[in-house]
């Protein structure tokens, strides 16, 4: 007699995210486990493939769901002003700190703080962030009085951070002490069988919005969309569906209403990271930027050039420690210049902390 062959154990969903494939079901399992822990978590993979819901649900599970959830985007901000949000400052810390602010490990305390894209913080805030997972405590800009939190953290990269210490971007030890507890969230090319699960909850979601009602999705334009290579991941998915709301004209979301990138008609622009060939995000950045602009617009060299050359002083600067001679040489500009672009893009260190030598 043979015996019956072992059935494959389900986790239930999580709340807010959608998708019952195998590679979902593994994230399931671990974000259950790792919910009622004090770890800390890792969240990997591609932009667009939920990891902010991940977060929330972990902290949504644990027995810190009723105290606060901090999201901090950490590619969004410069070094100083990612400083100031995250530990806060006290008055007269520098050029416009008018009153003492809180930061968001403190506005965490007793809960989570979701440090979102922790990839693009410099070596320098990486050290203060090693303190803070592993002493729990910190000092706000400008000040010396220590404060101690109990603060969950959950961090996320859509790099590969053992990877970028490896070229030494990333601090090797600040890697290992996030990552107790890594989590991979597979991209959608990898669960294309949960494409029809994931449309149908974003025509829904539209449908009620738009007070429309495309209820149903061909057989054609269900192919094309689980053809689709999805470099943008769930995020673009959504994206389609919702213009596809928008532009029909009857109840059925048919392959005319999707992109011609996604019916094959075009080659798709990739938007993996070209990071060995930087003429090509050269052009990329400043197609996104005009992208941007209207017909009228009268600032694109502020809205591009001006843009970039604040982020090439502001990570030059970082990794000269603040030290303006160094950083001047390396960007090949007089340091009086520099000492003017860091006042004009409010690169201002902290009150005491400027070093010109």
């Amino acid at each position: 007699m043979t015996a019956p062959s072992p059935q494959r154990t389900t986790e239930p969903p999580l709340p807010s995210i959608i998708g019952s494939s195998a590679a979902m079901q593994e994230v399931y399992r671990i974000t259950r486990q790792v919910a009622s822990r004090k770890a800390s978590v890792l969240l990997l993979g591609e932009t667009g493939t939920g990891k902010e819901l991940i977060a929330r649900a972990i902290h949504e599970l644990s027995d810190r769901k009723k105290k606060p959830f901090v999201r901090v985007n950490c590619g969004a901000l410069s070094e100083s002003l990612l400083e100031s949000e995250l530990f806060g400052h006290v008055r007269g810390a520098f050029t416009g700190a008018i009153e003492n602010r809180t930061g968001r490990f403190e506005a965490a305390h007793t809960g989570t703080i979701f440090l979102d894209e922790i990839n693009s913080t410099t070596l320098h805030l990486q050290v203060k962030l090693l303190r803070v997972l592993q002493e729990r405590e910190f000092e706000r800009v400008g000040d010396t009085q220590t404060i101690r939190v109990d603060t969950r953290v959950i961090a996320a990269s859509n790099r590969d951070l053992l990877e970028e210490s490896t070229e030494g971007r990333f601090r090797e030890d600040l890697y290992y002490r996030l990552n107790v507890v890594p989590v991979y969230l597979p991209s959608l090319r990898e669960r294309r069988e949960d494409i029809p699960s994931l449309v149908g909850h974003f025509l829904n979601y539209y449908n009620e919005e738009n007070d429309t009602y495309v209820a149903h999705i061909s057989p054609q334009a269900l192919e094309a969309l689980q053809d689709y290579h999805w470099p943008g991941n769930v995020r673009e998915l959504q994206n389609y569906v919702e213009r596809a709301v928008v532009m029909a004209m009857g109840d059925e979301l048919t392959v005319e209403l999707l992109p011609a990138v996604v019916r094959g008609e075009v080659e798709p622009h990739s938007m993996a990271i070209r990071r060995f060939d930087f003429d090509s995000l050269a052009e990329q950045l400043v197609v996104e930027g005009l992208s941007q602009a209207d017909d009228k617009s009268e600032d694109l060299h502020s809205r591009i050039v001006d843009r970039v050359e604040r982020e090439v002083i502001s990570q030059v600067l970082g990794q000269c420690e603040g030290v303006q001679i160094k950083a001047a040489q390396r960007l090949g500009i007089n340091r009086n210049t520099l000492h003017k672009k860091i006042k004009d893009y409010g690169l201002e260190p902290p009150a005491g902390g400027a070093k010109t030598a």
